[in-house]
């Protein structure tokens, strides 16, 4: 058997390439093959998918098919013993042979999935392909951040920001209704304006505002599966008032200096010093001197009352 097995092998070797491809079924029969016709399918979320695995070459009448997903450096079984298992349970079905339809995709549903096909009958048994599904969320309506009031010639950063959108958003921010490029050096039309954005972060950075940015903006984010917005809200740029606050400073210093000058003069006039009651008596002398004295009903008047004692 051996010695009619090396002329077939060397027949498959010495053939040119377009004839080898004609002949490469020949050469492996036997031996079980796969393919998709769509090996990085996507989807938006909640539709319907269906994941390729088509048998080509296969002498087993009843293979054994398995699924399986991989996400996170987890694998686990979509497909085994016949049945559906996980979380697709119940959304999701064999399609065909050995091909798998899922409804009501998630974002959760986004993995690698591994078709696997077991013939027992062939000489090459195993086979498997894998398959990257792709579930796109459409953006939320993002938060947006926009300062009421900003002078002139000061920095202002407006924000905005999507969570729940996937891909990853990308962001634009209008004025007016009127989209902003990333950089207004970039547009002759904002040559009055000085502002950097930012499409991966959402962030709009004026270096030194000008009274033309005054308006009402908002920002969308974007991907693949759709856009959303949020609402306008406006932005002030307003003149300082030098005179305005120079007086200001002057009036309250004036302020200052009239409640000064009534604190000293109420102070010389006594306000501040609290008047002994009437009716203290005077105090006795450290020393007795020997003579008595006794104050009568007049203020002030003081009666003898004994003689000195020699």
């Amino acid at each position: 058997m051996a010695l009619r097995r090396r002329p077939a092998v060397r027949l498959c070797a010495r053939l040119p390439d377009f004839f080898l491809l004609l002949l490469f079924r020949g050469c492996l029969i036997g031996a079980v093959n796969l393919k998709s016709s769509n090996r990085t399918p996507v989807v938006q979320e909640f539709e319907s998918v269906e994941l390729s695995c088509i048998i080509t070459d296969s002498q087993t009448s009843d293979p054994r098919i398995e699924w399986k997903k991989i996400q996170d450096d987890q694998t686990t079984y979509v497909f085994f013993d016949n049945r559906i298992q996980g979380d697709l349970a119940g959304r999701a079905e064999l399609l065909g042979k050995t091909s798998l339809r899922i409804w009501n995709v998630t974002r959760k549903d986004s993995a690698l999935y591994r078709c696997e096909v077991v013939a027992r009958n062939d000489r090459k048994e195993i086979d498997e392909i894998v398959i990257e599904l792709t579930v796109q969320v459409k953006p939320v309506p993002p938060v947006c951040r926009v300062p009421k009031a900003v002078p002139v010639g000061k920095m202002a950063t407006l924000h905005c920001q999507e969570s729940e959108g996937y891909p990853r958003p990308h962001y634009s921010w209008y004025r007016n209704d009127v989209p902003l490029p990333t950089d207004s050096r970039a547009n002759p039309r904002f040559r009055n304006s000085s502002f950097l954005l930012n499409s991966e972060t959402g962030t709009l950075v004026f270096n030194a505002v000008h009274k033309e940015d005054s308006g009402q903006y908002y920002c969308i984010a974007s991907n693949d599966a759709g856009s959303a917005r949020c609402e306008e809200q406006e932005m002030e740029v307003y003149d300082l008032n030098i005179g305005g606050i120079i007086g200001g400073i002057l009036v309250v210093l004036a302020v200052l200096a009239l409640i000064t000058v009534g604190i000293c003069c109420a102070y010389r006039r006594g306000y501040f010093i609290n008047n002994k009651q009437n009716g203290e008596s005077y105090k006795s002398p450290g020393k007795s001197d020997g003579v008595n004295y006794i104050r009568t009903d007049e203020e002030g008047d003081f009666r003898h009352k004994s003689s000195f004692v020699i």
